[in-house]
């Protein structure tokens, strides 16, 4: 979980790994502190021992429960006699530390997002346990000392835990300490309404980078659900969110997670990239692509891949699929599609032709030149001019011809990367150029139905 945190970029102050004035941070290693202060309510009779068994316990949650009223424990220890109970202590007899929560007491907050909050705390919760008969403190008791200790002055999580904050704050004001100020956020549902978990796909932070989602996007998104900051704008940098932010604009209903947004943010994030930095985050996708015939692609691959890949990618490990998409020439599945009939019926083997011979006599370029851009501008024009055609009769026949596809990146980029992956890829997963005009001109000598 600190790994997903210091990958979003959530960095921290102090703590485990850091230090820090209130150190130790971890629970586990503050056992003797929650023991002080479970000692310090005991002896200003704000808590007591208890020394019901959990046999009995269990037969009065029963015996409530069958009134249809909420178990609470009985209060069976709060006033027993102080004799007796020095005598089942100085037998070593188990018992738990309760907190005694005072009769007609009540807590109240002004909730962030909530507003005001109160709670009858006698009625709500009755006495609760803070150390267990192990010695093992309660959650809700480890808390609210480690809030007071460590100074918090503002809480935020999740609406589920609003109802803890009557345990929590119990203890604080029996302490003498303050209460932080609250931010209870709602919850975050799946598409059936229901709190998001694993049947919805949910998954850790740690997926969602290895399925190739950008933390600049993730914090978008995330920030975005239960919050906006009153415009119609969904895509920020992560210094916009931290610009923007604030308690005041967070919902009270809760916020549906939807998938295909957070790809459609992703996607916006990475399309916003440098070439350069795109590069850098696609080069250990492409390593662990199962086609790369070495180790290390070369730098000029990397760069064409994205050249090829960036605008029609969602997340990172999309450049795979559109990598392998490119390299590959479905030319018989295109043209023999119901799509292309109105292209077949306008001289589309006519254009084949006129492709074939621009590569026999060497005017249409291979991507490995020094002067391709030239050479391929040229390529266009003379085509054209062959042809009889300009605009989209010209680009759309000429793009089938070239990639086989009816549409994807650019042509030009297409043949460079076509060239540079010819030393790259395993073979058989391109198909070159030469290779694609030998079935281009099996299909234009066709006859005609």
């Amino acid at each position: 979980m600190k790994a997903d945190l210091v990958w979003l970029g959530l960095d921290w102050d102090e703590g485990p790994d850091k230090g820090g004035p209130h150190a130790p941070y971890r629970q586990s290693e503050r056992g003797e502190i929650y023991k002080e202060y479970a000692a310090k309510l005991l002896a200003t009779g704000a808590a007591y021992p208890c020394f019901t068994t959990e046999e009995e316990l269990e037969a009065q949650r029963a015996a409530v429960e069958a009134t249809g009223e909420a178990a609470h424990y009985d209060g069976t220890w709060r006033d027993a006699d102080p004799a007796l109970v020095a005598a089942k202590v100085a037998a070593g007899d188990p018992y738990t530390v309760r907190f005694r929560v005072p009769k007609g007491s009540s807590v109240a907050i002004n909730d962030c997002v909530r507003g005001e909050v109160r709670w009858d705390a006698d009625a709500t919760v009755g006495d609760f346990v803070l150390l267990r008969s192990s010695g093992v403190p309660v959650y809700n008791f480890c808390v609210a000392v480690d809030d007071a200790l460590m100074r918090v002055t503002h809480v935020i999580r999740a609406e589920e835990h609003l109802t803890n904050t009557v345990r929590q704050g119990l203890v604080l004001e029996a302490l003498g300490f303050p209460l932080p100020t609250y931010a209870h956020a709602s919850l975050i549902l799946g598409a059936d309404r229901q709190k998001l978990s694993k049947r919805h796909g949910a998954t850790s932070v740690a997926q969602y980078r290895q399925d190739g989602f950008l933390r600049e996007a993730m914090v978008n998104y995330l920030a975005s659900l239960g919050w906006n900051d009153g415009t119609e704008k969904e895509i920020y940098s992560v210094d916009e969110v931290v610009s923007a932010f604030g308690l005041e604009r967070m919902t009270k209903a809760p916020s549906m997670f939807d998938p295909a947004k957070l790809k459609w943010v992703n996607g916006m994030h990475i399309r916003a990239l440098s070439p350069a930095a795109l590069e850098l985050l696609v080069l250990p996708v492409l390593r662990a692509a199962p086609f790369l015939a070495v180790a290390e692609p070369s730098s000029a691959f990397v760069r064409l891949a994205v050249a090829n890949a960036q605008d029609k990618m969602e997340v990172l490990t999309d450049a795979v699929h559109i990598l392998q998409e490119v390299l590959k020439y479905p030319l018989a599945a295109t043209v023999g599609s119901a799509e292309a009939a109105e292209m077949a019926a306008d001289d589309l083997r006519g254009v084949a032709g006129a492709v074939v011979a621009a590569f026999d006599a060497g005017k249409l370029p291979r991507g490995d030149e020094a002067d391709f851009e030239a050479r391929w501008k040229a390529f266009v024009r003379d085509l054209g001019k062959a042809t009889g055609r300009k605009g989209k009769r010209l680009f759309h026949p000429m793009r089938v011809c070239l990639t086989g596809s009816f549409s994807g990146p650019d042509v030009g980029a297409q043949l460079l990367l076509l060239a540079e992956a010819n030393r790259q890829v395993v073979e058989g997963t391109a198909v070159p150029l030469p290779q694609r005009m030998d079935m281009l001109r099996a299909w234009a000598q066709q006859p005609t139905a």
